[in-house]
């Protein structure tokens, strides 16, 4: 029984097409990708948060398996506009979990100098009935 994808009409230049607006979207997103799956093999799939193992099964080169992700819907292309967006919005989550985490940290330093004040006032007052000044 022979592969699916033996040949380099696989997959399909019509479906790929579908997949995005142009020829040209089609060849730079998987020209950029087909990058992104040769630094991965480069390292040999160490952590790193930027590259992104390949997201099909396949023996094939990384150009053609960039092809096969795009058939797949597994890399799609995203504008310019949309990716600002996104940042805008990461940008906008990280500074309110900041600040969130500014305010807890503040609201624990409160909860901390309130005990040490409750500790002080217990340790005052058994001292002083101890001495009998109270």
């Amino acid at each position: 029984m022979a592969a699916t994808n033996d040949s380099m009409m696989t997959p399909q230049l019509e479906v790929l097409l579908g997949k995005v607006d142009s020829k040209f979207s089609l060849v730079t997103l998987a020209a950029s990708r087909a990058r992104e799956l040769q630094q991965y093999y480069a390292k040999m799939g160490s952590v790193s948060s930027k590259v992104v193992p390949p997201q099909v099964a396949s023996l094939r080169k990384p150009l053609s398996m960039g092809f096969e992700e795009i058939a797949a819907d597994k890399i799609v292309r995203v504008s310019a506009d949309e990716m600002a967006e996104r940042r805008e919005v990461e940008e906008a989550a990280q500074a309110d979990a900041a600040a969130l985490f500014a305010s807890s940290q503040e609201a624990l330093s409160d909860e901390v100098v309130e005990t040490v004040v409750v500790e002080a006032v217990v340790e005052v007052s058994a001292v002083d009935a101890e001495s009998g000044d109270a």
